[in-house]
């Protein structure tokens, strides 16, 4: 047998209790297993309950523990460090609470937050060059950290009361779909959840669309004449958050501006 094989064996040994390594270890090392198995699964469950702080508090310990112990049974980890390991934990809350969407939403914004933390920085914009941006066939760069999920609870408030270590609001749906946003400007995660004519604006940015169209898209789907004075105030509100970081030009394949 390799080193490979016995490796292997051993590292799914310490993820099933029924795994027989008799072949593998000295007699009557069985106890010494059982302490490393532990520390294991221990290992695991703190750096998850280190990651998903918020969601831990909400959902309590013994509903965390039991979504930890289905996380780590599907999902062993696979990189050389535990800094990615959270990956895929809202899914499985998703998974397992499909009537409390909040639950699952929550786990996001936590693991959203840390992953915009380790994030790439952003530039900084040149308010010159975007001066002089010809805006009508001008599209969005936003900031590299950028993630986004849909939602359908406040969880994005029931998480800031638990940042803030005030009592937290009851779980509610909320009366539309919206999107919560997370990124990184400086030093700072931010998130916050938008809707609505917002909503539209980021999604239309996202898909690559320009300026132009996406007000286009404001006025027809708010039927509002003033969608344009609209679009300009919801972009520098972007801008000055961080979410913005920048816009081009698109010309014959070539990028004009930042």
């Amino acid at each position: 047998m390799s080193l490979a094989e016995i490796q292997h064996r051993f590292v799914a040994a310490l993820r099933d209790p029924q795994a027989n390594l008799d072949a593998l270890i000295a007699q009557g090392s069985g106890r010494g297993l059982e302490v490393y198995r532990h520390a294991h699964g221990a290992s695991l469950r703190a750096c998850l309950a280190e990651t998903f702080e918020k969601t831990h508090a909400w959902i309590g310990d013994d509903a965390f523990e039991a979504a930890a112990g289905a996380h780590i049974a599907a999902h062993p980890p696979r990189g050389w460090s535990l800094n990615d390991y959270g990956e895929g934990f809202a899914a499985e809350l998703d998974r397992l609470h499909p009537d409390d969407p909040e639950i699952g939403e929550i786990a996001w914004l936590d693991w959203a937050l840390r992953r915009a933390f380790d994030g790439p920085d952003s530039p900084e914009p040149d308010p010159t060059t975007l001066a002089n941006l010809d805006w009508d066939c001008a599209v969005l760069t936003f900031a590299p950290t950028l993630a986004w999920r849909p939602v359908i609870s406040n969880a994005a408030a029931i998480w800031t009361a638990l940042a803030e270590v005030t009592p937290p609001p009851a779980a509610q749906r909320l009366d539309a779909t919206a999107d919560l946003l997370v990124w990184r400007r400086g030093f700072s995660p931010l998130y916050r959840t938008v809707s609505g004519p917002e909503r539209l604006m980021i999604r239309s940015a996202l898909e690559g669309r320009d300026f132009s169209t996406m007000c286009e898209a404001l006025a027809k789907e708010a039927s509002d004449d003033d969608a344009i004075e609209k679009a300009g105030a919801l972009l520098t509100q972007w801008l000055s958050e961080g979410l913005v970081v920048g816009a081009a030009v698109l010309k014959a394949g070539a990028a004009e501006g930042l």
